[in-house]
């Protein structure tokens, strides 16, 4: 039997409807620890009071593709957004990147200045327009000092009107070390309002495990508090860990025929995926 087999009937076994702890990023299943909760204040802080920069920074897995996920799908309809992931390259590449997440066509031989003309004038159409444009850089602490120099320098267009163009930074915990370089001072002064994402407490994982488990179907425990425990100091906090080390657990505990899940099975999960050296490194 196969592992989709082996996972449908641990669904039917346990009482569930579908999968609790997948590891793709789902909004619906999105758990508000306090963090999060605080984390996307913070954005929403930004968002209305036009802030030119917004960073939000998190362990990898502590839930930031998903707060961003929520934020695209609330956000008012007069936004502009442009979703940038991993942006490499020299000025004229992070335009073309920018302008494409924009929708607004670009010739791959346009020089500098062009580009950013038509960027220019796309922000002040859009603007014209009752529209507010938001630019949203996901795995920010990949970019180079000199992409986040280009960045501050298009906040620049907003300098002598009304905010044109927002800009919101998400990233590993680096994109904070990244940006305290003496260099980037003065893009630094621009941020109007920050977030680390800290990993959960051991009272959130056992609250996080629940309500994935309730919302997945689950009419009764299945988890143990002292199971919970084990997954918390196993995963350090971080959600993609919970989710990774839950999954397994429930696998495990089906095939040993158990109705819930114990701490014996996390031990004997945590044991198996560090033999592997998967547990640590699992992103």
């Amino acid at each position: 039997m196969g592992m989709s087999g082996t996972l449908k009937i641990y669904d039917d076994h346990f009482g569930l409807t579908e999968r609790p702890f997948t590891l793709l990023p789902d909004p619906d299943f999105l758990y508000w620890s306090d963090n999060h909760t605080r984390a996307y204040a913070m954005l929403e802080y930004g968002m209305l009071t036009h802030a030119p920069l917004t960073v939000i920074t998190g362990e990898i897995g502590a839930g930031k593709t998903t707060l961003l996920r929520h934020l695209l799908r609330s956000l008012p309809e007069e936004f502009t957004v442009g979703l940038i992931s991993n942006a490499q390259g020299n000025r004229g590449e992070l335009l073309h990147w920018v302008l494409m997440a924009l929708g607004v066509p670009t010739s791959s031989n346009a020089s500098y200045v062009e580009l950013f003309a038509l960027f220019q004038d796309f922000l002040i159409e859009e603007y014209a327009a009752g529209r507010r444009t938001m630019l949203i850089f996901d795995e920010a602490q990949n970019l180079a000092v000199e992409t986040l120099e280009e960045l501050r320098m298009f906040s620049n267009i907003n300098a002598d009107k009304d905010e044109l163009i927002q800009m919101v930074l998400v990233g590993q915990p680096e994109l904070r070390d990244l940006i305290a370089q003496p260099r980037l001072v003065q893009f630094a002064q621009r941020i109007a309002a920050e977030y680390h994402l800290p990993g959960m407490t051991a009272e959130q994982v056992q609250d996080y495990i629940n309500h994935r488990l309730s919302v997945a179907g689950a009419d009764h425990e299945i988890f143990t508090p002292a199971a919970c425990e084990c997954v918390y100091q196993a995963s350090r906090g971080v959600p993609r860990l919970v989710n990774q080390i839950c999954d397994y657990a429930l696998v495990y505990a089906f095939t040993d025929g158990k109705d819930i899940v114990d701490a014996a099975v996390i031990e004997q999960v945590a044991t198996d995926r560090r033999m592997h050296g998967n547990l640590k490194l699992a992103v």
